[in-house]
């Protein structure tokens, strides 16, 4: 008598518990309407950025944001869930990397999604400005290497875009990373124009 009253109380309770954690998304709806209809971006990526005099990263990662909630006062309240793999390839010697050797590193999260930030490719060029919008997130990253367990080793700046961040630039610079430079992210955008 038990085991018959058991089974379907047990399945009743695992639906109950699909249904509180879902979005209200059926399978076969389009992620892309909710992300728009919800005001959201989202964003998946992977590249390498260099640039300065020494040093270069290898980024890959996604998320979701909300670019209207974008601040440049830190900390403030934004809305932004973005995180990824991130590692020092070449030693990098200045910046906010400073320190991190090549072969160091593990992954990055996002601290803060930012209105806009000033960047510069090499150290070199004109100073450029980039603005989060549904195609381009300015954030700001925690970044850890091993052994640095849930304390970030670095905190710095970093651009993940659709377009061409830096067209005087020979190539297509669509990442950012701050004190290290630019490079091609292979991503795509998924949100409003």
């Amino acid at each position: 008598m038990t085991s018959r009253v058991a089974v379907p109380m047990l399945s009743l309770l695992v639906w109950i518990g699909v249904l509180a954690c879902s979005d209200g998304l059926m399978p076969t709806d389009s992620a892309e309407a909710s992300l728009a209809a919800s005001g959201r971006a989202a964003f998946g990526f992977n590249g390498d950025a260099s640039g300065f005099p020494t040093g270069a990263v290898r980024l890959t990662g996604g998320g979701s944001y909300n670019p209207t909630t974008a601040s440049n006062t830190v900390p403030g309240e934004t809305s932004v869930v973005s995180s990824g793999g991130f590692d020092c390839s070449e030693t990098v010697a200045q910046g906010p990397l400073a320190g991190c050797q090549a072969g160091e590193g593990v992954r990055w999260d996002t601290a803060q999604l930012l209105g806009s930030t000033t960047f510069k490719c090499t150290g070199a060029d004109a100073a450029k400005v980039a603005t989060t919008s549904s195609r381009t997130a300015v954030l700001l990253a925690d970044f850890y290497r091993a052994g640095d367990g849930i304390d970030e080793s670095f905190t710095a700046q970093m651009i993940v875009s659709e377009s061409d961040l830096a067209p005087e630039i020979p190539g297509i610079q669509t990442l950012w990373v701050q004190g290290v430079g630019c490079g091609l992210a292979n991503g795509h955008f998924n949100g409003k124009s």
